[in-house]
């Protein structure tokens, strides 16, 4: 049976791609990582469905919505738990992580109320986030199980932003801080974290 074909279509940056992007790179799996520059979206936007990004095509036929494609391929590359139960898990830890992910104010244009905004949301919201994943890891190695899901793959992606956001944000959090160094010395992701394009967020 042929290999499928993927193409993953985003802006150059890694937002919501780079989780289908660590997948990719975790799984060995070859893509196609097309990158829209800014400046060439409205001329383009029209063709995608609802003019949103990221976009999968997966042997032509497109797949939106960035946890629907994340999901997607953490099922391809065996990374959602190994039972019913711990799929749900993983399922529950990235939506909490991407909760947090949709509070950042990234369309506020003032700088000072962004500001202001910024530093409500990692004052009062981070540390339950922080205490919530820290008291579901435990003294294990991985948030699900025994071995690593797209769950953890998808903490180091979004502590990586908010490193960007808040640095140390995490340090009163040794176990976390532990699990993203981890999940860093993943060969494959470690290549990929290497290779990729540098990129602000």
């Amino acid at each position: 049976m042929a290999m499928a074909s993927y193409k993953l279509t985003y802006f150059n940056m890694r937002g919501r791609a780079e989780l289908p992007r660590y997948i990719f790179a975790y799984a060995g799996i070859a893509f196609e990582d097309r990158r829209v520059e800014w400046r060439d979206w409205p001329s383009i936007k029209k063709t995608f469905p609802l003019g949103k990004l990221p976009m999968l095509e997966v042997n032509g036929l497109p797949l939106t919505q960035s946890l629907a494609i994340a999901r997607f391929l953490a099922k391809e590359a065996g990374l959602v738990g190994n039972s019913r139960l711990a799929e749900a898990q993983a399922d529950a830890l990235v939506d909490t992580l991407n909760d947090f992910t949709l509070l950042i104010p990234w369309r506020e244009d003032n700088p000072q109320i962004k500001t202001q905004k910024i530093d409500m949301l990692f004052q009062s919201h981070a540390p339950k986030l922080l205490d919530h994943l820290q008291c579901h890891l435990g003294d294990r190695k991985w948030l699900v199980g025994d071995s690593e899901t797209w769950a953890d793959l998808y903490c180091h992606v979004c502590f990586t932003t908010f490193s960007v956001l808040r640095p140390g944000f995490a340090d009163h959090h040794p176990a976390l801080c532990g699990l993203t160094d981890r999940v860093e010395a993943i060969p494959n992701i470690a290549k990929w974290i290497q290779c990729r394009p540098t990129t602000e967020f």
